[in-house]
C-alpha cells in the first residue's frame, strides 16, 4: 500500500507559530480540566488564532521542501509543516466478503491475534467502517490545511485489512510524530460516550512509547469532550481513558499512537450523531485540535 515519504529533517522542538488556517482555538496553554478549576500548564503551546485569522500562503504553491500528503494537496507549509501524522481508519469495506484474510493470524506484540475484524453498526445499517473512513478524512483535510504530512493507513473504503501489524508499521515507517486509529465502539445498548485507548506496557514492545502516548491521549480526550457533544464512556474506561496490552495496533507501534473510540454506535444517542455529517464536521474539529495541541509541544 503507497504511503507518502515524510518531508525532510524535523525538529521535534516548538517553534514560534505565525498565523495559522486552523478553524477552531487551540486552548492547551490554560485549559479547565472537567470538574477542576483553570490551570496554567508551562509546557502547553499557547492558543491558536480563530477563523478570523485564518490566512494562506502567498502564492498558493508549495515549497521546493514541501511533501505532498495522500491527497494530493500542498503540505510543509504553516505551523505543522514539520509534522507527520498517521491516521488509521479502522476496518475496511471489504473485510466481511473476506473471512479468511481478516481471520489470519498476524504479530500483535507477544502473541498474535488475528488481521482484522469486521467492525461494529449502527441499528440504521451505518458501519463503522464507513464512519471511520468519513471522520478520517475531514480529520486529514484539517491537518493537511495547517501544513501536516498526513498518511492514511488505506486508500478508500472498499478493500481488506490492512492487518494490524500492517498498519503499525505504516506508522513506523514514515517515523510518524503521532498516530491515531480512528473507531467506534459497539458497546451495550444502554452505555454510551467515548474513549480514548492507550498502550500499556509490554516488555520488549511498547516502553519507548507509553508516555508519549498518554500524553497524546490526554490532548486528544480534552479537545473531544469540549467539542464533540460525547461525554466520557460510562459502561467502561476510566474517565474516557482505557490501557490496554493486548492490541496489536499499539503493541506493534514505534510511535506514540493511541485509539480513539468516538462513541457506541449501539447507544441510540450515540449513533445519531455519528450518523449526522454536520457532527462528522464538528467531531473532525475536536480530533484535529487535540491533535494539534500534543503536535506543538513535541
Amino acid at each position: 500500500m503507497p504511503v507518502s515519504a515524510p518531508p525532510g529533517p524535523r525538529s521535534r522542538a516548538t517553534r514560534a507559530l505565525p498565523l495559522i488556517s486552523l478553524a477552531f482555538l487551540l486552548t492547551a496553554a490554560c485549559s479547565t480540566v472537567p470538574g477542576g478549576s483553570p490551570s496554567t500548564d508551562p509546557t502547553a503551546a499557547p492558543p491558536l488564532p480563530g477563523p478570523e485569522d485564518r490566512t494562506d500562503s502567498a502564492d498558493g504553491h508549495d515549497s521546493p521542501e514541501s511533501a505532498e500528503g495522500t491527497s494530493g494537496g500542498p503540505v510543509g507549509e504553516g505551523p505543522l509543516g514539520t509534522r507527520v501524522v498517521v491516521i488509521d481508519p479502522g476496518h475496511n469495506g471489504g473485510n466481511a466478503a473476506a473471512p479468511d484474510r481478516i481471520n489470519a493470524m498476524v504479530p500483535a506484540g507477544p502473541t498474535k491475534k488475528a488481521c482484522d475484524t469486521v467492525g461494529a453498526q449502527t441499528a440504521g445499517g451505518y458501519a463503522e467502517h464507513e464512519f471511520n473512513w468519513e471522520l478520517s478524512l475531514l480529520v486529514k483535510e484539517r491537518l493537511e490545511a495547517d501544513g501536516a504530512t498526513v498518511v492514511l493507513t488505506r486508500e478508500d473504503d472498499e478493500g481488506v485489512g490492512p492487518c494490524i501489524d500492517e498498519r503499525a508499521q505504516i506508522g513506523n515507517e514514515v517515523d510518524a510524530d503521532a498516530a491515531v486509529s480512528i473507531h467506534a465502539d459497539g458497546g451495550p445498548e444502554t452505555g454510551r460516550g467515548f474513549h480514548v485507548i492507550t498502550p500499556g506496557e509490554v516488555s520488549g514492545f511498547t516502553e519507548e512509547i507509553v508516555e508519549p502516548s498518554r500524553l497524546l491521549a490526554e490532548d486528544i480526550r480534552r479537545a473531544y469532550l469540549e467539542d464533540s457533544d460525547v461525554p466520557y464512556a460510562d459502561y467502561l474506561a476510566d474517565e474516557g481513558l482505557d490501557e490496554r496490552t493486548d492490541l496489536g495496533g499499539l503493541n506493534m507501534s514505534t510511535v506514540p499512537k493511541v485509539f480513539l473510540e468516538t462513541g457506541n454506535m449501539r447507544n441510540p444517542q450515540d449513533a445519531a450523531l455519528m450518523e449526522d455529517p454536520a457532527w462528522r464536521e464538528q467531531a473532525a474539529d475536536a480530533i484535529a485540535r487535540g491533535l494539534a495541541s500534543y503536535l506543538m509541544r513535541q
